[in-house]
C-alpha cells in the first residue's frame, strides 16, 4: 500500500460491542481525517444491543474487518464467547451478553462472521503490518501494558516477522516502541469506555511514511451514550451494562485486569 503523497493514513477500531452509535461518530470522524482505508480489529457484537445494526456500517464504509473471539464463537454458534473468564460474577454476565448477542445476530450476519479472516498483513511505505485481535500467537490472548516486557514485544515482532503489531481485545489502548523501530500498539476499543471515568470510546490513527516514519494518535469519539444506555434498558440488557456505559467504569469482567490497570478503576 503506497500513496502518491509518500504517507498513508489507517484508521484502526477495536472491539465494537454492538456499538452502532459509537461506530457512526468514529466513521464519520474518519472521513473528515481523510483515512485511506479502516480495519476492524474483532469483537463486532458483545455487551450492546442490536448487533444487526454494525454489520451495514461496516458495508457502507469498506471496513475491512478481522475475527476476534466473539466472531468466531457467534458465527460458529458455539457455546460461550471463549472469553475465559474464571469467576462467577464475571462468568454470568458474559453468558448474558453473548446469548444475547447471539440470538440478535441474523443468521447471514453469523456466516459473515464465521469466515473472516484472524489476522490482516499490510505492506504500507515499507512497514511490515501485523493486525490481529489479541495476539499473533492467539485470538484471545490478552496483552496488557503492565505485564508485557519489552523483551517479549520484541520477540513476538520477531516470531511473526512484523514492524509493527496492532490488536485490541483488553479494552484499554496503548503503545510501546520498541527496538529498530518496531512498535506495539493497542488500539482501544469503540464499545465502551476503558475504566477512566470518562464516557467517550477510542480509534487509532496511524500515519505512516516513507522512510521509516510512523506516528500514532489514539483518537477519542464522543457520542450518545445516554441513547445507548437506554437501548440497553430497553433490550433488558443489566444495569451494570448501563452503569458502564454512563460512567466510564467498569463494572463487570474485571477479573481480566491485572493489579495496575485495575487500581485505575472505582471497582
Amino acid at each position: 500500500m503506497t500513496s502518491p503523497m509518500g504517507s498513508v493514513r489507517l484508521a484502526m477500531l477495536g472491539g465494537i460491542y454492538s456499538n452502532y452509535l459509537a461506530l457512526e461518530a468514529a466513521l464519520a470522524d474518519i472521513r473528515r481525517r481523510g483515512a485511506d482505508a479502516v480495519f476492524c480489529l474483532g469483537d463486532l457484537g458483545a455487551f450492546g444491543p442490536h448487533p444487526d445494526r454494525v454489520f451495514p456500517l461496516l458495508h457502507e464504509h469498506q471496513v475491512q474487518c478481522l475475527q476476534g473471539n466473539y466472531d468466531d464463537s457467534v458465527g460458529h454458534e458455539l457455546a460461550d464467547c471463549q472469553c475465559g473468564y474464571t469467576d462467577e460474577r464475571d462468568n454470568h454476565f458474559a453468558r448474558i451478553s453473548y446469548q444475547y448477542t447471539l440470538e440478535h445476530t441474523s443468521p447471514e450476519h453469523r456466516r459473515w462472521l464465521r469466515d473472516l479472516p484472524r489476522q490482516i498483513r499490510l505492506d504500507v511505505e515499507g512497514w511490515h503490518l501485523l493486525l490481529c485481535h489479541g495476539s499473533p500467537r492467539r485470538t484471545n490472548e490478552f496483552l496488557w501494558e503492565s505485564t508485557c516486557s519489552t523483551h517479549f514485544l520484541e520477540w513476538l515482532c520477531h516470531q511473526y516477522h512484523a514492524d509493527v503489531i496492532l490488536a485490541t481485545h483488553t479494552g484499554i489502548k496503548w503503545q510501546r516502541a520498541l527496538g529498530c523501530g518496531r512498535r506495539f500498539v493497542n488500539v482501544g476499543v469503540l464499545g465502551r469506555p476503558e475504566n477512566d471515568g470518562s464516557t467517550n470510546v477510542w480509534y487509532t490513527l496511524l500515519e505512516i511514511a516513507a522512510p521509516r516514519k510512523l506516528k500514532v494518535e489514539f483518537v477519542p469519539v464522543a457520542y450518545d451514550h445516554e441513547r445507548l444506555a437506554r437501548e440497553m434498558a430497553e433490550e433488558g440488557l443489566p444495569a451494570e451494562f448501563q452503569q458502564t456505559i454512563l460512567t466510564g467504569w467498569w463494572t463487570c469482567c474485571l477479573e481480566i485486569l491485572p493489579a495496575k490497570e485495575r487500581r485505575r478503576g472505582r471497582f
